[in-house]
């Protein structure tokens, strides 16, 4: 293993340049910290560059060994180079550079976030899409990136599991699917009532709107189906996360 101290070492500069969105699309590459993602990302893609802190690679000997093994370069720091590699507040003393994951194409229950824009919602949707057996997650353009550190957190490796497809072009895109026989699912809060939908395809788009101002009226104007949940209680709304889970939960279950 080489060792680096420096903040200034050229490859700490260039794992350091994968924090911003713009240099991770161009590379095509991201960073992902801790245990558990790296070992995701080394099931799941191809890990480049690894940096352990020095003081805590006995933790990860099994892991390390597996990213050898897989031609990963491994690189050994004092903590303040780690933390530095990373944006969480108390690193867990790994950090990889993998690249992304090629969004297969998928067809059958998929999830579109329209103008979620908080990293911890898009990620946790994403996790709950992986739970819940759905088969894909597309992200228009001014969602939150599901690469950035906080997404990828609150995805606890569902990033790698589930295709995740960006797209510029988000009410294109779900015409398209319109097309070929899917069903579009917009939520708002003037819908029909969730649970009182009849019958659906057995291909569907649930859309999730943002978190301030819902789904798009160009969006809604595109669906087949607007569904709303109801609320018994005095809140107005739910969280974009939680109200995506409930009815993602609901839909599968209805599948099978």
């Amino acid at each position: 293993m080489q060792q680096i101290t420096s903040l200034q070492n050229p490859r700490v500069r260039a794992l350091r340049g994968l924090q911003d969105k713009k240099r991770r699309q161009i590379e095509g590459r991201f960073l992902v910290e801790g245990g558990k993602l790296v070992g995701e990302a080394l099931a799941h893609t191809v890990v480049h560059t690894v940096v352990v802190e020095e003081e805590k690679a006995g933790h990860f000997v099994a892991l390390l060994e597996a990213l050898f093994a897989a031609g990963a370069q491994v690189l050994v720091s004092p903590r303040r180079v780690l933390e530095a590699l990373c944006e969480t507040k108390t690193p867990q003393g790994i950090v990889a550079e993998v690249d992304m994951p090629e969004p297969q194409a998928s067809a059958g229950y998929l999830v579109a976030m329209d103008g979620v824009q908080d990293p911890g919602n898009v990620g946790a949707i994403i996790r709950t899409a992986d739970a819940a057996g759905f088969d894909g997650v597309l992200l228009g353009p001014t969602c939150a990136d599901p690469f950035g550190a906080k997404a990828l957190r609150g995805s606890m490796g569902s990033i790698f599991r589930v295709p995740v497809i960006q797209t510029e072009e988000l009410a294109e895109k779900l015409a398209a699917l319109r097309r070929e026989g899917y069903a579009v699912l917009s939520t708002q809060l003037d819908g029909e009532d969730f649970f009182e939908r009849g019958p659906l395809p057995t291909k569907l788009v649930l859309v999730i709107g943002s978190e301030a101002e819902g789904v798009s009226a160009q969006i809604r104007t595109l669906a087949t189906h607007r569904l709303r949940l109801p609320m018994g209680g005095g809140a107005e709304s739910l969280n974009a996360a939680v109200a995506a889970g409930i009815m993602m939960y609901d839909l599968s279950r209805e599948r099978e």
